[in-house]
């Protein structure tokens, strides 16, 4: 069963969290009409190599060219109208960077596991007692929505019945005032008889009218405890999952239940305040001392109006925080000049609202002129700031969504007008949003304001805005809260350990584990501190403080991450990099393997990432002493030329007699090298061709060529190899190889 085809049988509140997966960049009919080819192809090594993604994005095209061709067969024009547009579109935005594309299917098809795998985890319900929790919760609520429902009707019922009654008095009141007045009236006791019983309908229309108004009453304190739980409670719960997954955790829960539940209680309201004017009319056409209806409609109304009013500014909320597209993994950091799009949405869904409130957009709109904030630089929204909510075809939900916005910094005299006391990426500033809504008399502002952002005006700032960003959301969760980075609280290890590994797991299938952990605990917080989970990290030392490097930690692991996704992917997925590992540790793992086992880390020398590898070797005097030798770390610079799984493949040292060899033979623990990265050598094990062998290209005479690393034997090394012979036999060899040559021949490798 296909993965697409899986999705598409979940419930809705998952179906919700795959369609904010996809946008007009890569919309959602590609992996419809192309779902098979789609997952049949692996786009994360794709991803890392950018001439297979060429290749793959000139295939998508032929694919959506078969699509436009079955479609035109069917005569369905629309259809082939919508294959034209995503073609077209597709052509402009990856056809100078296929490789992104192949990212944006990759990143996609991951989230979609992930979905899939937390639907199976909740509808189990094996070993997870947070869920359960959750999933009671919401079943308490929907009981006491659909039992607000029901009493709504009840109301409504008895209502219609009083109307009936009322209806009823009246005119047996007015027949018995007509019979009074003529010449030949009814008997007297005709008469007493139908005055008792008007009265008898009178006092039971009165228990009626009482009964109402006491129900009306109950409904709206059980709307108020609903409310108070739905604002106070679920829509924090939800906006706080949203920052979690701004920063690169679980993807956040789907916001169609709480719509259900806001909309349910909308609705009822709506019923109710209909009721209410039901009430009024039924007053005016009758009416008496101590009449209920008299007493209590203005308390009931301006409860109803209160209630509706509350929820109604409660319920806009930002479905989709600012994010340009071309980071979709980095919100909430915009670059002046870059479009970027922002979605709102109102999770009251009422037809009568579709059309009705027209959005603007305002920049650090409460931001004053005179505070501590004084100095930020100051910017101006272009495009479209304004928008219509209507109602979506996909959910039906109410919601805007501002594509083609962008930033642009106000100048002062040709200078920068940033003199605060913080750092640009250091800077928070927001978005506000306003609308006003007008319905039978009722005016109702409403604003919502989305998490604080970074402004950049150079891409370099990208990582370290994005370190801002990782700060704010993982301790604070005060939207307003612009000048969190006066004074930035610390943060534990136990969060910010849990945050690094998002890091990692956001963009690849691997997240990060303890061991690795434990090597980043032991850099920030010193060996004695780190495995204490509430040791405490200011932020100067993440992302400030240089080390004797001279570059911050969280640029650090920036650079890892970024020769991660474009270079190493498929092997970290398969968990083939070790990655995280002291010098100290690596030594440890390898001492008591076989000679030739290696093992891959990150080098902790490289602003820009960089990977290397160690392997172990036995002393020819000693074989119990183990000797280990750490090659020059790659970087992109390397990796861009030729593949890593390549390098580990073909690197050889320099031996005895100039003979080269491959002292790579076992990944940590004992995993063959071949069986570790043969599906990633880019072309099958071979036999080397002679000299003369004709090469297969189209240009005969030349022999094949191929990049390989090569290292030099390092001088110790080789005394090893030749104190063991005698004095006749190192004469020997010296007659093959010159003693003058043996010292300039030597390795340059260092050994760790």
């Amino acid at each position: 069963m296909s993965q697409w085809y899986r999705l598409q049988q979940m419930d809705s509140k998952y179906l919700e969290q795959v369609d904010q997966l996809y946008d007009d960049t890569f919309p959602m009919e590609i992996r419809q009409y192309l779902s098979q080819w789609i997952e049949s192809h692996d786009w994360d090594h794709v991803a890392g190599n950018i001439s297979l993604a060429t290749v793959r994005f000139h295939d998508l095209l032929a694919q959506l060219d078969d699509q436009y061709s079955r479609f035109a067969l069917e005569n369905n024009f629309l259809l082939q109208h919508n294959i034209r547009k995503i073609k077209r579109n597709l052509q402009d935005s990856f056809q100078k960077d296929p490789v992104h594309m192949a990212s944006i299917i990759s990143h996609c098809l991951r989230d979609e596991k992930k979905i899939l795998a937390s639907a199976e985890i909740t509808e189990d319900k094996i070993g997870n007692t947070q869920s359960s929790m959750v999933v009671e919760k919401q079943k308490e609520l929907d009981a006491k929505v659909k039992h607000i429902k029901s009493r709504v009707q009840e109301t409504e019922q008895k209502i219609t019945s009083l109307e009936d009654l009322q209806d009823e008095h009246d005119f047996k009141y007015k027949s018995l005032q007509s019979r009074e007045h003529e010449v030949n009236g009814a008997s007297q006791k005709e008469i007493k008889c139908e005055e008792m019983l008007i009265r008898e309908m009178f006092i039971k229309m009165n228990i009626k009218r009482e009964e109402v108004v006491c129900q009306m009453a109950d409904v709206f304190n059980m709307m108020e405890q609903i409310q108070c739980t739905l604002i106070n409670e679920e829509l924090p719960d939800w906006k706080r999952r949203q920052q979690i997954a701004c920063i690169g955790g679980p993807p956040n829960t789907c916001l169609d239940q709480l719509q259900t539940w806001f909309t349910a209680v909308a609705e009822s309201l709506q019923q109710v305040r209909q009721q209410l004017k039901k009430l009024q009319e039924l007053e005016q056409k009758y009416t008496y001392e101590n009449d209920p209806i008299t007493q209590k409609k203005n308390f009931l109304e301006e409860r109803a109006l209160s209630l509706f009013r509350n929820l109604i500014i409660s319920s806009i909320v930002v479905e989709r925080q600012p994010c340009m597209p071309t980071h979709p993994q980095r919100p909430l950091v915009l670059k002046t000049g870059v479009q970027f799009t922002v979605k709102l949405r109102l999770l009251v869904k009422l037809h009568e609202l579709n059309y009705q409130l027209r959005v603007k957009a305002s920049f650090d709109k409460d931001v004053p002129e005179k505070n501590s904030l004084k100095g930020f630089r100051k910017f101006n929204i272009l495009g479209t700031n304004t928008k219509v909510m209507n109602m979506e075809e996909s959910n039906g939900s109410l919601a805007a969504e501002f594509r083609h916005l962008q930033l642009k910094e106000q100048k002062a005299g040709g200078h920068r007008t940033s003199e605060g006391p913080l750092i640009v990426t250091e800077e928070l500033h927001s978005i506000s949003f306003e609308t006003q809504l007008s319905q039978q008399g009722l005016v109702i502002d409403l604003e919502i304001t989305s998490l604080p952002l970074v402004v950049i005006s150079n891409v370099s700032q990208l990582p370290s805005g994005w370190a801002s960003i990782l700060w704010y959301n993982m301790l604070c969760n005060e939207p307003k809260n612009l000048s969190f980075f006066l004074s930035a609280p610390q943060a534990r290890w136990s969060q910010l350990s849990e945050v690094l590994s998002w890091q990692f797991s956001s963009v690849t299938k691997r997240g990060l584990n303890t061991e690795q952990l434990s090597m980043l605990g032991d850099k920030l917080l010193g060996r004695e501190a780190a495995g204490n989970p509430d040791g405490l990290i200011p932020w100067t030392k993440f992302c400030k403080n240089v080390n004797e490097k001279n570059f911050p930690f969280w640029l650090w692991v920036e650079g890892i991450l970024e020769l991660i996704k474009r270079h190493l992917l498929s092997i970290w997925n398969d968990g083939c990099i070790m990655g995280f590992v002291s010098k100290e540790r690596e030594r440890a793992l390898l001492k008591d393997k076989s000679p030739g086992t290696f093992l891959l880390r990150f080098s902790e020398s490289s602003r820009e990432g960089a990977i290397t590898f160690t392997w172990v070797e036995r002393s020819v005097i000693d074989e119990r002493e183990a000797q280990f030798h750490s090659v020059e770390p790659y970087t992109k610079k390397e990796l861009t030329a030729v593949s890593f799984p390549d390098i580990i493949r073909n690197y050889k040292v320099m031996a005895e007699e100039n003979i080269p060899e491959n002292p790579l033979r076992f990944l940590y623990p004992n995993v063959p090298k071949d069986s570790a990265f043969g599906k990633y050598y880019t072309r099958p094990t071979e036999p080397i061709p002679e000299p003369m062998d004709e090469s297969p290209s189209n240009d005969p005479g030349y022999i094949k060529t191929e990049l390989i690393s090569v290292s030099e034997v390092h001088p110790s090394r080789l005394q090893d190899i030749m104190l063991p012979l005698s004095p006749e036999e190192f004469g020997a060899l010296t007659q093959i190889i010159n003693p003058a040559e043996i010292e300039t021949v030597m390795c340059t490798a260092f050994q760790n």
